[in-house]
């Protein structure tokens, strides 16, 4: 049984986080949910990065991030897009990390937005679709393959697809084929880490 730490989308804690939470659940894994929108969620990725944008990228992380305190240092970190940001920054920074689950987004691990060179014995999945405006157009692929070819237990994982939020079963942009695959593959990731 692994322990899961899940940072939300900029749509905010949505019933299809609930969802996959759950489903994650039911595979007998701890997955905790913070909420670091407190309650509000939003229409469309635009509304909710207009609010993160009014509260802070920084401050709305270091949210995320204080919440892994009050939790075991042997966690799983998952983030859905904007919730990679806290997860990835406490895979790579808080001692302790079993691995890293990064869904639809990836930051790399040299340069400017870096927090650091990855740590030996942290694993990690990286998710998301092959024609994603965000994913690839916006360049996490590029920080997904440099953590691949650079990290002994890393895997990247390209969906057929143009959606962003395609594991939300809540949203429109879900697709369940892909959802399926995907979960399945992180079932999987948490029985071995």
């Amino acid at each position: 049984m692994a322990e899961m730490l899940l940072f939300h989308h900029a749509q905010g804690l949505t019933p299809g986080v609930h969802a996959f939470a759950d489903d994650i659940r039911a595979a007998g894994h701890i997955v905790h949910t913070p909420d670091l929108f407190d309650g509000r969620t939003f229409g469309s990725i635009e509304e909710g990065l207009t609010y993160i944008g009014e509260v802070g990228f920084d401050a709305i992380r270091e949210r995320g991030v204080r919440v892994a305190d009050e939790l075991s240092a042997e966690l799983v970190y998952a983030g859905f897009s904007f919730g990679v940001l806290p997860a990835q920054k406490l895979a790579q920074t808080r001692p302790g990390a079993c691995g890293a689950l990064l869904f639809y987004s990836c930051l790399p691990i040299s340069g400017e937005w870096a927090f650091g060179p990855w740590p030996d014995g942290v694993a990690v999945q990286i998710h998301g679709m092959d024609n994603d405006p965000i994913f690839v157009g916006e360049g996490d692929i590029d920080a997904a393959r440099e953590i691949v070819a650079t990290v002994e237990d890393a895997e990247l994982f390209l969906y057929p697809g143009n959606q962003h939020y395609f594991a939300d079963s809540s949203l429109p942009s879900y697709d369940a084929d892909a959802t399926a695959l995907l979960t399945a593959r992180v079932i999987e990731f948490l029985q071995r880490v």
